[in-house]
């Protein structure tokens, strides 16, 4: 008998999923906007822990465990609720909102890379001329996707090394720094005296707020681990807290580590990050390391870009060679790298980048795409827990290695139900134009968000109207819906 046959599968571990989800979420670039709101940030980041990090992984670990052995991912998942229709909207949605996310994320790239120099005045200008911003940003987008066209081996290299040096080292080192700061009586710029609960009468501040949705987006990509745990009924949920409680830290600590560098009113979205590492390595004699960690973190964001980038694009195709999208979207190329939707998803990003020059700041385009990827990532959340809560009862039956509750189905009422209102809350909430940002007119922001959502909603829906039998590939046909066997 072959010995490699009678050894057990490598089981991974609760530390491994928990660091795993730590990964797949953290990023520093937002904590500035959470910044603003001073010790009541913290109030958000665990709102938004409790009512949707922790429910969105529970609730694709029993996802993915239902449907281990059929592909498709979220268009699964809601196809088998709500039909075919539905589960193409959800991962178009997973990939266009990607899409339109890369100019927010390489607005940040590309502020980093002004900050290696070593005149602050200088960088700051750099950091804020449009040209230079929008160069930076399609260079680094592009060689992210040169990089996706050679295959999963370089992409995964890429973001594992980029993920270390750009985005959990850089956490660990604010951190200390800001311990460091208040340990030896550095002046503390943040108002210690306000409260941890925000100002709720105010809709209009909890705008930005409400972005922090979207830190904690991507943890159902992880939940299709949960079938690679031994005993993953209670494993995956402790390693679900534990990775929730390590991310929570990170940006409570992380944000306030910037709050207590900056003043409130100094705070910058794309630039106040580089800004509070500069002023904290100016405090510790240190201000060599300014560019070292710009460089860094310019590099995590090439890393993150480039897993996004072959990742839901990937998924698309496989949907599309399902007979969902044209066959010119199905071309790959000798890698089975799928080339044609890259190509077309990079012309997307361009455009969207040429709108820096009809908005009034880099800042406000920065604000305006990360709400619209909000909008669009909050409509398949909302599928997503609406369809666990439907297959509990048109699919109760089906076998799932990890349960949200050991029986009945009140606690997935409760789980899916909290996470279903939690991201409905903030949909509504990310169509009030933010009071701390020049976004311009109201009009074109209402304009930009409703007109966004509808035109972008509708456009898989007459994709699918249109589809014709030509479309699918005879060789990589889809498994079929458990109402279609």
């Amino acid at each position: 008998m072959d010995s490699n046959k009678t050894k057990s599968i490598a089981k991974l571990s609760v530390f491994t999923i928990a660091i795993m989800n730590v990964t797949a979420v953290v990023s520093l670039r937002g904590l500035p906007a959470e910044a603003e709101y001073g010790l009541s940030s913290a109030f958000y980041y665990l709102f938004a822990a409790l009512v949707f990090l922790i429910p969105t992984s529970l609730v694709a670990a029993e996802l993915a465990s239902m449907f281990a052995n059929k592909e498709g991912g979220v268009f699964r998942w809601v196809g088998e609720a709500f039909g075919k229709r539905f589960g193409f909207l959800a991962i178009w949605l997973q990939w266009f909102q990607n899409t339109i996310w890369y100019p927010t994320v390489l607005t940040f790239g590309a502020v980093s890379l002004a900050f290696i120099g070593m005149n602050p005045v200088e960088d700051m200008a750099l950091a804020n001329n449009r040209v230079y911003t929008l160069i930076v940003v399609l260079a680094i987008y592009w060689l992210a996707t040169f990089i996706a066209f050679k295959g999963i081996g370089w992409v995964g290299k890429v973001s594992k090394i980029g993920g270390l040096i750009g985005t959990i080292i850089p956490s660990i080192i604010l951190i200390i720094l800001g311990v460091y700061y208040v340990a030896t009586g550095g002046t503390i710029q943040m108002d210690l005296s306000g409260s941890f609960w925000p100002d709720l009468a105010r809709l209009d501040n909890l705008v930005l707020a409400s972005s922090i949705f979207l830190f904690y987006a991507g943890m159902e990509m992880t939940g299709v681990h949960v079938t690679e745990m031994d005993n993953p009924s209670k494993s995956y949920p402790r390693a679900v807290f534990i990775g929730a409680l390590i991310t929570v830290l990170i940006f409570v600590l992380g944000t306030y580590a910037l709050g207590f560098i900056i003043p409130k009113d100094n705070i910058n979205l794309t630039q106040s990050l580089l800004i509070g590492f500069d002023n904290y390595f100016k405090y510790i004699h240190a201000s060599w390391l300014s560019p070292v960690i710009a460089v860094a973190l310019a590099f995590g964001v090439l890393a993150g870009v480039l897993a996004w980038v072959s990742g839901p694009s990937k998924g698309l195709l496989v949907v599309g060679k399902a007979g969902y999208l044209p066959p010119f979207f199905q071309k790959t190329n000798k890698l089975g790298v799928q080339s044609n939707i890259l190509i077309i998803q990079g012309i997307i990003v361009t455009i969207l980048s040429l709108l820096f020059v009809v908005m009034p700041s880099v800042q406000s385009f920065y604000q305006i795409l990360s709400q619209m990827t909000v909008l669009l990532y909050l409509i398949m959340y909302l599928l997503m827990f609406a369809a666990a809560i439907y297959l509990r009862y048109s699919m109760k039956d089906a076998p799932r290695s990890f349960r949200i509750g050991k029986k009945g189905n009140a606690l997935m009422w409760i789980v899916g139900g909290v996470g279903f209102l939690g991201s409905l809350l903030a949909f509504v909430l990310s169509f009030i134009p933010p009071s701390q940002i020049a976004t311009g007119s109201n009009t074109v922001w209402y304009a930009v968000m409703f007109g966004g959502c509808i035109i972008f909603v509708l456009i898989p829906f007459i994709i699918y109207a249109l589809r014709k039998p030509s479309w699918e590939d005879k060789d990589a046909k889809i498994q079929p819906f458990h109402w279609e066997e």
